[in-house]
């Protein structure tokens, strides 16, 4: 009897559920992809139950400012604890959580101020905090990536993409696109009070 031959990343990229900067998922049919800039994805499987998430994020922290809302949205801090908390509400324990993570690139070095380095830092720190440990990753570099992870195993893939003016014009817009839709989402979802 023949084993079946083992999916590659482009196998499971071909089936996957992508997630744009801000997202993040937890998938029991499907692959889960995003394509990474400067922004960090870190991917959390709880070996146990077999059950894992994802998540993609722009920035370390929130910010304050006219945009703090979108911020909250697309920081670190927010887009980890809504995954752990996903997964907990699944029934995964934190204590079995495993992370692989993935990103941190410069691909516009002058424009984006180290916020590559400073994502996979955020990444790194959090995840020491709260006990949760790094099995694998791929940080920093000047590459943007294509990540898939199978959230019924664990298993990560990883592909670099070398840096073209193309494919940074892509991610950037990608980027770009995300925080003005979540902005107009805001002003569309704000409620308006009248005084009488």
């Amino acid at each position: 009897m023949n084993e079946p031959t083992p999916q590659t990343g482009k196998d499971y990229e071909r089936i996957a559920r992508n997630i744009n900067p801000g997202g993040w998922a937890i998938e029991t049919e499907r692959p889960i992809s995003t394509l990474l800039g400067s922004c960090v994805a870190v991917c959390l499987f709880d070996p146990k139950l077999k059950l894992g998430g994802m998540n993609h994020f722009l920035l370390p922290k929130s910010t304050s400012g006219k945009n703090a809302d979108v911020d909250v949205i697309l920081n670190g801090d927010y887009s980890m604890e809504v995954l752990v908390n996903g997964l907990l509400n699944k029934g995964a324990q934190k204590s079995r959580l495993v992370a692989k993570a993935f990103g941190g690139g410069t691909i516009v070095s002058s424009i984006r101020m180290a916020i590559g380095e400073r994502n996979s830092e955020f990444a790194h720190e959090w995840l020491d905090r709260e006990g949760i440990r790094l099995v694998a990753s791929d940080f920093n570099g000047p590459w943007s990536r294509k990540v898939v992870f199978v959230p019924q195993n664990g298993d990560a893939f990883c592909r670099r993409i070398p840096t073209t003016q193309a494919n940074i014009i892509d991610v950037a817009r990608a980027e770009q696109e995300y925080e003005i839709s979540m902005t107009i989402q805001k002003k569309t979802t704000e409620k308006k009070i009248d005084l009488f």
